[in-house]
């Protein structure tokens, strides 16, 4: 069996933020978006939110037209949070959650034609029979990548696809695509998953019990950490420490009920010796395929972007028996722009500009007798 992971940054359609040329272009409307979120969330509005909100609204394009800004629009389907007077400027009239129902949305646009079909290449060429996707669309945009960019390559689709929604409202879930022989015979979301802070997962940890054509079976855990993105890096930090120790919390349990059989795969969002995924990656029996002597190193210790050492944060953990039975691995980066013009490494030729390649994330896999 090959098991890989691989994040695919959205298929059809990424919000505009997400889609920008560098992160540094798309995280303040990113923080912009989460920060007013939480203000209309509350149950009443004092003066410093309400004028906190107008300067949030204004910075995102909201302040003339609900779908004025580039990059947000302003839903209000029942009641109203605000008043755009001809003179006197914008006023916040909802004193609190009750009087509105609404939310501010981040636009979304369509992903370069040429990084989908890259993004089917990766899909094609690595040729996993059980594939963990992160930063999928959803369920139905998955399936129909599958069935249309597939076979437009000539490969068979994928047989059993599932993606469960998850917490984040930008469209970008985790979800299992698996070859016919290969079934989900379970299926176990996280998503409500909370310690003493709150919730934990900002996607999901989903969990699916997958059956071989052996008749063996072996659960899958799928996920993609809080990023370092955007929030301060001390409550970013705190985020995927919670998350690493749920998940952690969540392997033991499948070991002590009995399940010897386990991966836990996805975007972490940080290198292997960060004080956050140490429940995770150092006090688990957990063993990521990168350290197995049959894993193909090409040189580049990373997997987002250059490759770098500080850019370890995709990965697939095993656990001892899994592990025991891996006969080879690697990092598949035909699918990502490598360096400035792209000559890192040998990628597609069809890729001629950073915006063609599949994802800043390579792939990641290992073959498992099993």
């Amino acid at each position: 069996m090959r098991l890989a992971s691989f994040n695919v940054e959205n298929l059809f359609d990424r919000a505009r933020a997400l889609n920008q040329e560098s992160w540094d272009q798309g995280r303040p409307i990113l923080e912009r978006h989460a920060r007013i979120n939480r203000l209309l969330q509350k149950a009443v509005y004092s003066n410093v939110d309400k004028e906190k909100i107008k300067e949030l609204l204004k910075e995102l394009g909201l302040d003339k037209r609900d779908d004025g800004g580039e990059f947000a629009l302003l839903r209000q389907n029942r009641g109203r949070l605000l008043k755009r007077p001809k003179s006197g400027g914008l006023e916040i009239v909802a004193d609190g959650r009750g009087d509105w129902i609404g939310w501010v949305e981040l636009k979304t646009e369509p992903v370069n034609e040429l990084a989908m079909q890259h993004t089917a290449m990766v899909m094609r060429d690595v040729a996993a029979d059980v594939l963990g996707v992160i930063e999928a669309d959803n369920r139905i945009a998955l399936k129909r990548f599958s069935g249309q960019l597939l076979e437009w390559l000539g490969v068979a689709p994928y047989d059993h696809i599932m993606v469960i929604d998850g917490n984040d409202d930008r469209g970008i879930d985790v979800g299992v695509m698996t070859r016919v022989r290969y079934e989900i015979t379970g299926i176990r979301s996280h998503v409500d998953d909370a310690d003493a802070v709150g919730q934990v997962f900002s996607r999901d940890c989903a969990e699916y019990t997958i059956t071989a054509p052996s008749g063996e079976r072996f659960v899958l855990l799928v996920n993609h950490l809080k990023s370092k993105g955007y929030g301060t890096a001390v409550d970013s930090n705190d985020k995927r420490r919670r998350q690493a120790m749920r998940i952690a919390e969540i392997y033991q349990r499948l070991r002590a009920d009995g399940e010897d059989n386990v991966a836990v795969v996805g975007d972490f969002n940080d290198t292997p010796m960060s004080a956050p995924l140490a429940p995770l990656l150092q006090q688990t029996d957990l063993n990521d395929i990168a350290t197995h002597p049959s894993f193909t190193d090409d040189g580049r210790p990373g997997t987002f972007a250059n490759g770098t050492k500080s850019q370890k944060i995709d990965y697939l953990l095993l656990s001892p028996a899994l592990y025991g039975a891996v006969s080879g691995g690697g990092v598949f980066r035909t699918g990502v722009w490598g360096g400035k013009n792209g000559t890192l490494w040998a990628i597609y030729p069809t890729m001629t500009k950073p915006v063609h390649a599949a994802s800043d994330h390579a792939a990641v896999y290992a073959d498992i007798a099993i």
